[in-house]
Protein backbone atom coordinates (compact mmCIF):
# COMPACT_ATOMS: atom_id res chain seq x y z
CA UNK A 1 0.00 0.00 0.00
CA UNK A 2 1.20 3.50 -0.71
CA UNK A 3 1.44 5.99 2.16
CA UNK A 4 -1.80 7.91 2.46
CA UNK A 5 -2.03 11.64 2.67
CA UNK A 6 -4.49 11.49 5.57
CA UNK A 7 -2.80 10.95 8.89
CA UNK A 8 -4.41 8.58 11.33
CA UNK A 9 -6.78 10.39 13.58
CA UNK A 10 -6.88 13.54 11.48
CA UNK A 11 -9.21 16.02 13.18
CA UNK A 12 -12.47 16.78 11.45
CA UNK A 13 -13.71 20.34 11.29
CA UNK A 14 -17.18 20.51 12.80
CA UNK A 15 -19.54 22.46 10.58
CA UNK A 16 -23.19 22.90 9.83
CA UNK A 17 -22.74 24.54 6.45
CA UNK A 18 -25.16 23.79 3.66
CA UNK A 19 -23.93 22.59 0.29
CA UNK A 20 -24.51 26.07 -1.09
CA UNK A 21 -22.36 27.61 1.63
CA UNK A 22 -19.64 25.02 0.97
CA UNK A 23 -19.73 25.81 -2.74
CA UNK A 24 -19.35 29.51 -1.94
CA UNK A 25 -16.45 28.70 0.39
CA UNK A 26 -14.68 26.70 -2.33
CA UNK A 27 -15.16 29.36 -5.00
CA UNK A 28 -14.01 32.19 -2.74
CA UNK A 29 -10.97 30.30 -1.44
CA UNK A 30 -9.83 29.16 -4.90
CA UNK A 31 -10.53 32.64 -6.26
CA UNK A 32 -8.41 34.13 -3.49
CA UNK A 33 -5.56 31.72 -4.22
CA UNK A 34 -5.71 32.58 -7.93
CA UNK A 35 -5.77 36.32 -7.22
CA UNK A 36 -2.92 36.16 -4.71
CA UNK A 37 -0.71 34.16 -7.09
CA UNK A 38 -1.49 35.97 -10.34
CA UNK A 39 -2.24 39.57 -9.34
CA UNK A 40 -0.26 40.06 -6.15
CA UNK A 41 2.54 37.63 -7.09
CA UNK A 42 2.37 35.97 -3.68
CA UNK A 43 4.26 32.71 -3.29
CA UNK A 44 1.92 29.71 -3.78
CA UNK A 45 2.82 28.39 -0.31
CA UNK A 46 1.46 31.54 1.33
CA UNK A 47 -1.49 31.74 -1.06
CA UNK A 48 -2.56 28.16 -0.28
CA UNK A 49 -2.16 28.77 3.45
CA UNK A 50 -4.32 31.91 3.36
CA UNK A 51 -6.82 30.19 1.06
CA UNK A 52 -7.25 27.41 3.63
CA UNK A 53 -8.09 29.99 6.30
CA UNK A 54 -10.65 31.68 4.07
CA UNK A 55 -12.20 28.32 3.18
CA UNK A 56 -12.72 27.38 6.83
CA UNK A 57 -14.00 30.86 7.73
CA UNK A 58 -16.67 30.94 5.03
CA UNK A 59 -17.65 27.34 5.78
CA UNK A 60 -18.12 28.28 9.44
CA UNK A 61 -15.38 26.06 10.89
CA UNK A 62 -13.60 27.08 14.15
CA UNK A 63 -10.09 28.42 13.58
CA UNK A 64 -8.51 26.24 16.28
CA UNK A 65 -9.74 23.17 14.41
CA UNK A 66 -8.55 24.72 11.14
CA UNK A 67 -4.98 24.92 12.42
CA UNK A 68 -5.01 21.29 13.49
CA UNK A 69 -6.49 20.16 10.18
CA UNK A 70 -4.10 22.21 8.04
CA UNK A 71 -1.08 21.07 10.08
CA UNK A 72 -2.13 17.44 9.78
CA UNK A 73 -2.46 17.70 6.01
CA UNK A 74 0.81 19.59 5.65
CA UNK A 75 2.78 17.21 7.84
CA UNK A 76 1.50 13.97 6.35
CA UNK A 77 2.08 15.25 2.82
CA UNK A 78 5.65 16.33 3.46
CA UNK A 79 6.36 13.11 5.36
CA UNK A 80 5.27 10.94 2.43
CA UNK A 81 5.69 12.94 -0.77
CA UNK A 82 8.53 15.17 0.44
CA UNK A 83 10.87 12.22 0.92
CA UNK A 84 10.24 11.01 -2.62
CA UNK A 85 10.74 14.49 -4.08
CA UNK A 86 14.07 14.74 -2.28
CA UNK A 87 15.31 11.37 -3.53
CA UNK A 88 14.17 12.16 -7.07
CA UNK A 89 16.07 15.45 -6.95
CA UNK A 90 19.24 13.67 -5.80
CA UNK A 91 18.97 11.14 -8.62
CA UNK A 92 18.39 13.89 -11.17
CA UNK A 93 21.34 15.93 -9.90
CA UNK A 94 23.68 12.95 -10.19
CA UNK A 95 22.40 12.32 -13.70
CA UNK A 96 23.04 15.92 -14.72
CA UNK A 97 26.41 16.53 -13.06
CA UNK A 98 27.98 13.20 -13.99
CA UNK A 99 27.38 13.67 -17.71
CA UNK A 100 24.92 10.78 -17.77
CA UNK A 101 22.41 12.89 -19.68
CA UNK A 102 24.97 13.54 -22.40
CA UNK A 103 25.77 9.83 -22.55
CA UNK A 104 22.13 8.96 -23.32
CA UNK A 105 21.76 11.78 -25.83
CA UNK A 106 24.99 11.02 -27.68
CA UNK A 107 24.28 7.28 -27.85
CA UNK A 108 20.74 7.65 -29.19
CA UNK A 109 21.59 10.42 -31.65
CA UNK A 110 24.59 8.51 -33.02
CA UNK A 111 22.18 5.79 -34.15
CA UNK A 112 19.48 8.06 -35.53
CA UNK A 113 19.04 9.43 -39.05
CA UNK A 114 17.73 12.92 -39.85
CA UNK A 115 14.14 11.74 -40.40
CA UNK A 116 14.02 10.08 -37.00
CA UNK A 117 15.49 12.99 -35.05
CA UNK A 118 12.11 14.17 -33.65
CA UNK A 119 11.35 10.65 -32.44
CA UNK A 120 14.81 10.33 -30.93
CA UNK A 121 14.40 13.63 -29.06
CA UNK A 122 11.02 12.49 -27.71
CA UNK A 123 12.62 9.24 -26.52
CA UNK A 124 15.56 11.04 -24.89
CA UNK A 125 13.21 13.48 -23.13
CA UNK A 126 10.95 10.68 -21.90
CA UNK A 127 13.87 8.68 -20.47
CA UNK A 128 15.50 11.70 -18.87
CA UNK A 129 12.11 12.95 -17.70
CA UNK A 130 11.52 9.93 -15.44
CA UNK A 131 13.73 11.19 -12.56
CA UNK A 132 13.85 14.92 -13.41
CA UNK A 133 11.51 17.77 -12.52
CA UNK A 134 10.18 19.62 -15.54
CA UNK A 135 12.19 22.81 -15.02
CA UNK A 136 15.41 20.83 -14.49
CA UNK A 137 14.65 18.74 -17.56
CA UNK A 138 14.17 21.85 -19.70
CA UNK A 139 17.50 23.31 -18.57
CA UNK A 140 19.16 19.97 -19.23
CA UNK A 141 17.55 19.29 -22.61
CA UNK A 142 17.62 22.69 -24.31
CA UNK A 143 21.39 22.65 -24.93
CA UNK A 144 21.03 19.14 -26.37
CA UNK A 145 18.18 20.31 -28.63
CA UNK A 146 20.22 23.28 -29.85
CA UNK A 147 23.25 21.08 -30.43
CA UNK A 148 21.23 18.52 -32.40
CA UNK A 149 19.55 21.24 -34.46
CA UNK A 150 22.92 22.69 -35.40
CA UNK A 151 24.68 19.40 -36.14
CA UNK A 152 21.78 17.88 -38.06
CA UNK A 153 20.69 21.13 -39.75
CA UNK A 154 17.21 20.40 -38.35
CA UNK A 155 14.41 22.90 -37.61
CA UNK A 156 14.50 23.91 -33.96
CA UNK A 157 10.75 23.62 -33.33
CA UNK A 158 10.58 20.31 -35.22
CA UNK A 159 12.84 18.65 -32.65
CA UNK A 160 12.15 20.99 -29.73
CA UNK A 161 8.43 20.24 -29.45
CA UNK A 162 8.95 16.43 -29.20
CA UNK A 163 11.54 17.02 -26.46
CA UNK A 164 9.23 19.34 -24.51
CA UNK A 165 6.32 16.94 -24.98
CA UNK A 166 8.37 14.08 -23.56
CA UNK A 167 9.14 16.09 -20.44
CA UNK A 168 5.62 17.44 -20.00
CA UNK A 169 3.82 14.12 -20.44
CA UNK A 170 6.04 12.45 -17.84
CA UNK A 171 5.67 15.44 -15.51
CA UNK A 172 1.86 15.34 -15.55
CA UNK A 173 1.07 11.62 -15.79
CA UNK A 174 3.87 9.50 -14.37
CA UNK A 175 5.08 9.22 -10.75
CA UNK A 176 7.49 10.00 -9.07
CA UNK A 177 6.80 13.58 -10.21
CA UNK A 178 5.25 15.75 -7.45
CA UNK A 179 1.79 16.23 -9.00
CA UNK A 180 0.99 12.56 -9.65
CA UNK A 181 2.50 11.58 -6.29
CA UNK A 182 0.25 13.98 -4.39
CA UNK A 183 -2.81 12.80 -6.33
CA UNK A 184 -1.90 9.15 -5.65
CA UNK A 185 -1.77 9.85 -1.92
CA UNK A 186 -4.88 12.03 -1.87
CA UNK A 187 -6.96 9.43 -3.70
CA UNK A 188 -5.40 6.42 -1.93
CA UNK A 189 -4.47 4.99 -5.32
CA UNK A 190 -1.92 2.25 -5.87
CA UNK A 191 1.33 3.76 -7.08
CA UNK A 192 2.42 0.75 -9.13
CA UNK A 193 -0.89 0.53 -10.99
CA UNK A 194 -0.88 4.30 -11.55
CA UNK A 195 2.66 4.11 -12.91
CA UNK A 196 1.77 1.26 -15.28
CA UNK A 197 -1.39 2.93 -16.57
CA UNK A 198 0.40 6.29 -16.73
CA UNK A 199 3.06 4.84 -19.02
CA UNK A 200 0.32 3.18 -21.12
CA UNK A 201 -1.42 6.55 -21.61
CA UNK A 202 1.83 8.49 -21.94
CA UNK A 203 3.17 6.65 -25.00
CA UNK A 204 0.38 7.44 -27.52
CA UNK A 205 -0.08 10.90 -25.99
CA UNK A 206 3.59 11.65 -26.53
CA UNK A 207 3.48 10.41 -30.12
CA UNK A 208 0.57 12.72 -30.99
CA UNK A 209 1.73 15.80 -29.08
CA UNK A 210 5.42 15.32 -29.85
CA UNK A 211 6.71 14.17 -33.26
CA UNK A 212 3.34 14.44 -35.04
CA UNK A 213 2.34 17.87 -33.76
CA UNK A 214 5.95 19.02 -34.07
CA UNK A 215 5.63 18.95 -37.87
CA UNK A 216 2.57 21.20 -37.75
CA UNK A 217 4.10 23.54 -35.16
CA UNK A 218 7.17 23.86 -37.35
CA UNK A 219 5.00 25.27 -40.16
CA UNK A 220 3.03 27.54 -37.82
CA UNK A 221 6.05 29.07 -36.13
CA UNK A 222 8.47 29.08 -39.04
CA UNK A 223 12.26 28.96 -38.83
CA UNK A 224 13.89 30.15 -35.61
CA UNK A 225 17.37 31.60 -35.43
CA UNK A 226 19.82 29.46 -33.51
CA UNK A 227 22.17 31.11 -31.01
CA UNK A 228 25.66 31.83 -32.31
CA UNK A 229 27.17 29.14 -30.11
CA UNK A 230 25.75 26.09 -28.46
CA UNK A 231 27.42 24.01 -25.80
CA UNK A 232 26.69 20.56 -24.46
CA UNK A 233 24.95 20.26 -21.12
CA UNK A 234 28.10 19.29 -19.28
CA UNK A 235 30.68 21.91 -20.20
CA UNK A 236 33.41 20.28 -18.09
CA UNK A 237 35.56 17.93 -20.15
CA UNK A 238 36.05 14.68 -18.26
CA UNK A 239 38.23 11.72 -18.98
CA UNK A 240 35.61 9.37 -17.56
CA UNK A 241 31.88 9.35 -18.23
CA UNK A 242 29.14 6.86 -17.26
CA UNK A 243 28.35 4.06 -19.70
CA UNK A 244 25.04 4.13 -21.54
CA UNK A 245 23.80 0.81 -20.17
CA UNK A 246 24.62 1.78 -16.59
CA UNK A 247 22.87 5.14 -16.93
CA UNK A 248 19.75 3.59 -18.46
CA UNK A 249 19.61 0.82 -15.85
CA UNK A 250 19.89 3.35 -13.03
CA UNK A 251 17.11 5.56 -14.36
CA UNK A 252 14.77 2.64 -15.00
CA UNK A 253 15.45 0.80 -11.72
CA UNK A 254 12.71 2.51 -9.64
CA UNK A 255 10.22 2.08 -12.49
CA UNK A 256 11.00 -1.64 -12.76
CA UNK A 257 10.75 -2.16 -9.00
CA UNK A 258 7.41 -0.36 -8.69
CA UNK A 259 5.98 -2.15 -11.72
CA UNK A 260 7.23 -5.44 -10.29
CA UNK A 261 5.26 -4.79 -7.11
CA UNK A 262 2.13 -4.03 -9.12
CA UNK A 263 2.58 -7.25 -11.12
CA UNK A 264 3.14 -9.29 -7.95
CA UNK A 265 -0.07 -7.88 -6.48
CA UNK A 266 -1.93 -9.33 -9.47
CA UNK A 267 -0.08 -12.65 -9.90
CA UNK A 268 0.55 -13.68 -6.28
CA UNK A 269 -2.30 -11.81 -4.55
CA UNK A 270 -1.44 -13.18 -1.11
CA UNK A 271 -0.25 -10.57 1.42
CA UNK A 272 1.26 -13.30 3.63
CA UNK A 273 3.29 -14.95 0.87
CA UNK A 274 7.05 -14.40 1.12
CA UNK A 275 7.34 -13.34 -2.53
CA UNK A 276 4.52 -10.83 -2.14
CA UNK A 277 6.11 -9.32 0.98
CA UNK A 278 9.48 -8.98 -0.76
CA UNK A 279 7.97 -7.22 -3.76
CA UNK A 280 5.87 -5.00 -1.50
CA UNK A 281 9.06 -3.87 0.23
CA UNK A 282 11.41 -3.36 -2.70
CA UNK A 283 8.59 -1.95 -4.87
CA UNK A 284 7.50 0.69 -2.37
CA UNK A 285 8.24 4.19 -3.75
CA UNK A 286 10.64 5.12 -0.95
CA UNK A 287 12.76 1.96 -1.23
CA UNK A 288 12.72 1.99 -5.05
CA UNK A 289 13.95 5.59 -5.29
CA UNK A 290 16.42 5.11 -2.43
CA UNK A 291 17.90 2.08 -4.19
CA UNK A 292 18.20 4.01 -7.47
CA UNK A 293 19.85 6.97 -5.72
CA UNK A 294 22.39 4.76 -3.95
CA UNK A 295 23.09 2.91 -7.20
CA UNK A 296 23.53 6.24 -9.02
CA UNK A 297 26.33 7.17 -6.64
CA UNK A 298 28.26 4.24 -8.10
CA UNK A 299 27.07 3.97 -11.70
CA UNK A 300 27.01 7.75 -12.29
CA UNK A 301 29.10 9.47 -9.62
CA UNK A 302 32.02 7.04 -9.31
CA UNK A 303 31.92 6.26 -13.02
CA UNK A 304 32.43 9.97 -13.74
CA UNK A 305 35.46 10.06 -11.45
CA UNK A 306 33.76 11.73 -8.48
CA UNK A 307 35.36 11.05 -5.10
CA UNK A 308 33.30 10.57 -1.95
CA UNK A 309 33.35 14.28 -1.14
CA UNK A 310 32.19 15.28 -4.63
CA UNK A 311 29.35 12.75 -4.55
CA UNK A 312 28.25 14.03 -1.14
CA UNK A 313 28.35 17.65 -2.33
CA UNK A 314 26.39 16.79 -5.49
CA UNK A 315 23.68 14.97 -3.56
CA UNK A 316 23.48 17.70 -0.93
CA UNK A 317 23.21 20.49 -3.48
CA UNK A 318 20.09 18.86 -4.95
CA UNK A 319 18.00 19.57 -1.85
CA UNK A 320 18.19 23.37 -1.73
CA UNK A 321 16.38 24.13 -5.01
CA UNK A 322 13.45 21.82 -4.18
CA UNK A 323 12.62 23.39 -0.81
CA UNK A 324 10.05 25.66 -2.46
CA UNK A 325 8.43 22.71 -4.23
CA UNK A 326 8.16 20.74 -0.97
CA UNK A 327 6.55 23.67 0.85
CA UNK A 328 4.06 24.28 -1.97
CA UNK A 329 3.11 20.60 -2.03
CA UNK A 330 2.86 20.57 1.77
CA UNK A 331 0.59 23.63 1.82
CA UNK A 332 -1.47 22.00 -0.92
CA UNK A 333 -1.85 18.98 1.35
CA UNK A 334 -3.05 21.27 4.14
CA UNK A 335 -5.56 22.91 1.80
CA UNK A 336 -6.74 19.52 0.60
CA UNK A 337 -7.20 18.30 4.18
CA UNK A 338 -9.21 21.42 4.98
CA UNK A 339 -11.40 20.84 1.92
CA UNK A 340 -12.15 17.32 3.11
CA UNK A 341 -12.71 18.17 6.76
CA UNK A 342 -15.21 20.97 6.14
CA UNK A 343 -17.22 18.53 4.02
CA UNK A 344 -16.51 19.79 0.51
CA UNK A 345 -15.55 16.37 -0.79
CA UNK A 346 -18.78 14.80 0.44
CA UNK A 347 -20.79 17.63 -1.11
CA UNK A 348 -19.04 17.14 -4.46
CA UNK A 349 -19.81 13.43 -4.24
CA UNK A 350 -23.50 14.22 -3.80
CA UNK A 351 -23.49 16.77 -6.64
CA UNK A 352 -21.76 14.41 -9.06
CA UNK A 353 -24.40 11.78 -8.32
CA UNK A 354 -27.18 14.25 -9.14
CA UNK A 355 -25.44 15.52 -12.29
CA UNK A 356 -24.57 12.00 -13.49
CA UNK A 357 -21.12 13.19 -14.54
CA UNK A 358 -18.16 10.84 -14.65
CA UNK A 359 -15.76 11.27 -11.74
CA UNK A 360 -12.87 11.10 -14.21
CA UNK A 361 -14.30 13.88 -16.36
CA UNK A 362 -15.15 15.95 -13.27
CA UNK A 363 -11.59 15.66 -11.94
CA UNK A 364 -10.20 16.65 -15.35
CA UNK A 365 -12.50 19.68 -15.65
CA UNK A 366 -11.70 20.97 -12.15
CA UNK A 367 -7.96 20.60 -12.80
CA UNK A 368 -8.35 22.40 -16.16
CA UNK A 369 -10.10 25.38 -14.57
CA UNK A 370 -7.54 25.74 -11.79
CA UNK A 371 -4.66 25.32 -14.25
CA UNK A 372 -6.07 28.08 -16.48
CA UNK A 373 -6.51 30.36 -13.49
CA UNK A 374 -3.26 29.79 -11.58
CA UNK A 375 -0.86 28.56 -14.27
CA UNK A 376 0.45 25.92 -11.87
CA UNK A 377 0.06 22.24 -12.74
CA UNK A 378 0.97 21.24 -9.18
CA UNK A 379 -1.59 23.56 -7.57
CA UNK A 380 -4.23 22.35 -10.04
CA UNK A 381 -3.48 18.70 -9.24
CA UNK A 382 -3.46 19.19 -5.47
CA UNK A 383 -6.70 21.18 -5.38
CA UNK A 384 -8.61 18.95 -7.81
CA UNK A 385 -7.51 15.82 -5.93
CA UNK A 386 -8.75 17.33 -2.67
CA UNK A 387 -12.13 18.22 -4.14
CA UNK A 388 -12.88 14.89 -5.83
CA UNK A 389 -11.05 12.71 -3.29
CA UNK A 390 -14.19 11.16 -1.72
CA UNK A 391 -15.32 9.98 -5.16
CA UNK A 392 -12.39 7.54 -5.18
CA UNK A 393 -13.52 5.82 -1.96
CA UNK A 394 -15.62 3.19 -3.70
CA UNK A 395 -13.50 2.87 -6.83
CA UNK A 396 -11.52 -0.15 -7.91
CA UNK A 397 -7.72 0.03 -7.88
CA UNK A 398 -7.53 0.65 -11.62
CA UNK A 399 -10.22 3.36 -11.64
CA UNK A 400 -8.62 5.22 -8.74
CA UNK A 401 -5.38 5.20 -10.73
CA UNK A 402 -7.23 6.50 -13.81
CA UNK A 403 -8.71 9.33 -11.71
CA UNK A 404 -5.16 10.32 -10.76
CA UNK A 405 -4.24 10.38 -14.44
CA UNK A 406 -7.37 12.35 -15.40
CA UNK A 407 -6.50 15.04 -12.86
CA UNK A 408 -2.88 15.05 -14.07
CA UNK A 409 -4.04 15.44 -17.67
CA UNK A 410 -6.26 18.37 -16.74
CA UNK A 411 -3.40 20.06 -14.91
CA UNK A 412 -1.46 20.37 -18.19
CA UNK A 413 -4.17 22.13 -20.18
CA UNK A 414 -3.21 25.32 -22.11
CA UNK A 415 -0.10 26.71 -20.45
CA UNK A 416 -0.17 30.47 -21.07
CA UNK A 417 1.26 33.74 -19.75
CA UNK A 418 0.57 33.00 -16.06
CA UNK A 419 2.71 29.84 -16.17
CA UNK A 420 6.43 30.06 -15.41
CA UNK A 421 7.03 27.19 -17.85
CA UNK A 422 5.60 29.33 -20.66
CA UNK A 423 8.26 32.00 -20.17
CA UNK A 424 11.00 29.45 -19.62
CA UNK A 425 10.30 27.86 -23.01
CA UNK A 426 9.85 31.24 -24.72
CA UNK A 427 13.22 32.56 -23.58
CA UNK A 428 15.20 29.38 -24.17
CA UNK A 429 13.94 29.02 -27.73
CA UNK A 430 13.98 32.73 -28.51
CA UNK A 431 10.31 32.86 -29.56
CA UNK A 432 7.78 35.66 -29.41
CA UNK A 433 4.68 35.35 -27.22
CA UNK A 434 2.60 34.52 -30.30
CA UNK A 435 5.01 31.81 -31.44
CA UNK A 436 5.07 30.31 -27.94
CA UNK A 437 1.27 30.21 -27.86
CA UNK A 438 1.13 28.49 -31.26
CA UNK A 439 3.69 25.87 -30.29
CA UNK A 440 4.13 25.27 -26.56
CA UNK A 441 0.60 26.23 -25.45
CA UNK A 442 -1.09 24.18 -28.16
CA UNK A 443 1.20 21.24 -27.40
CA UNK A 444 0.17 21.30 -23.72
CA UNK A 445 -3.50 21.41 -24.70
CA UNK A 446 -3.06 18.45 -27.06
CA UNK A 447 -1.42 16.44 -24.27
CA UNK A 448 -4.33 17.17 -21.93
CA UNK A 449 -7.07 16.41 -24.45
CA UNK A 450 -5.48 13.29 -25.95
CA UNK A 451 -4.76 11.89 -22.48
CA UNK A 452 -8.36 12.28 -21.23
CA UNK A 453 -9.64 10.96 -24.58
CA UNK A 454 -7.63 7.78 -23.90
CA UNK A 455 -8.44 7.59 -20.18
CA UNK A 456 -12.24 7.71 -20.51
CA UNK A 457 -12.64 4.72 -22.87
CA UNK A 458 -9.94 2.81 -20.99
CA UNK A 459 -12.05 3.14 -17.84
CA UNK A 460 -14.83 1.24 -19.62
CA UNK A 461 -12.52 -1.63 -20.50
CA UNK A 462 -10.54 -2.34 -17.31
Amino acid sequence: MTPTLLAAGAPALPHTASNGQLLLAVLLSIGAIVLLITRFKLHPFLALTLGSGLLAAVAGAPFDKLLASFSTGFGSTVASVGLLIGLGAMLGKLLADSGGANTIADTVLARTGPKLLPWAMALIAAVLGLPLFFEVGVVLLVPIVLLVARRGNAPLIGIGIPALAGLSVLHGLVPPHPGPLVAVDALHADLGVTLALGLLIAVPTLIVAGPLFGRLAQRWVGPLELPAETAPVDTVKRERTPKFGAVLATILLPVVLMLGKALADVVIDDPKATGQRIFDFIGSPLIALLAATLLAMLTLGRAAGFDKGKISDTVGSALGPIAGIVFIVGAGGGFKQTLIDVGVGQAVSEWSGKWHISALLLGWLIAVLIRLATGSATVATITAAGIVGPLAAGMSTSHAALLVLAIGAGSLFLSHVNDAGFWLVKEYFGMSVGQTLKSWSVMETIISVVAIALILPLSLII
